[in-house]
């Protein structure tokens, strides 16, 4: 990504400054995982690209960035309910490869709120619904999803939600 001021620099010149999409940084990571012989790397890289492609081929055009972190988010949602199978069924081994490419994942997902951060933005969501109890859980749910699409794991939200529903 390039900064503000190479981007003033350069666009004068004629020059044409370009966002590196997130298809095109996973392309170049896996061409230096190949390189490197990086079995791990090279195997989770190759399901990142097939996940953001089936999906362009399913809407049938590319990709916004929202829709590619979508993508990465589901799957590293699929690798937390691996690690959570693998670990009732005592398989370490398979708890540390899907660790291992849960973190090679995260690396290309957008920064993720913390809880405080998610609290804060719950705090405007129950201001702007005044839920009156967990019949409104669902109203709740849909407006902060909304402001935290790709920001905070689904699961974590509701959690919080549910929470602080049960205790008004």
């Amino acid at each position: 990504m390039c900064s503000n001021n190479l981007r003033s620099l350069l666009e004068p010149l004629g020059w044409e400054v370009r966002q590196v999409s997130l298809a095109q940084k996973v392309e170049a990571d896996l061409k230096t995982a190949l390189k490197s012989k990086d079995e791990l790397a090279t195997s989770c890289l190759r399901l990142v690209r097939a996940a953001i492609k089936n999906q362009e081929k399913d809407l049938r055009r590319p990709l916004t960035e929202e829709e590619e972190a979508r993508a990465l988010s589901s799957l590293a949602k699929q690798r937390r309910e691996s690690i959570e199978q693998f670990a009732k069924g005592g398989r370490q081994d398979l708890v540390d490869r899907e660790t291992a490419e849960l973190a090679i994942i995260q690396g290309y997902l957008p920064a993720q709120l913390d809880e405080a951060g998610i609290a804060r933005v719950l705090e405007e969501v129950f201001a702007q619904v005044a839920p009156q109890g967990m019949k409104d859980m669902g109203r709740v749910m849909k407006e902060a999803m909304a402001k935290l699409s790709g920001q905070a794991d689904g699961k974590l939200v509701n959690q919080m939600v549910r929470q602080r529903l049960q205790s008004s």
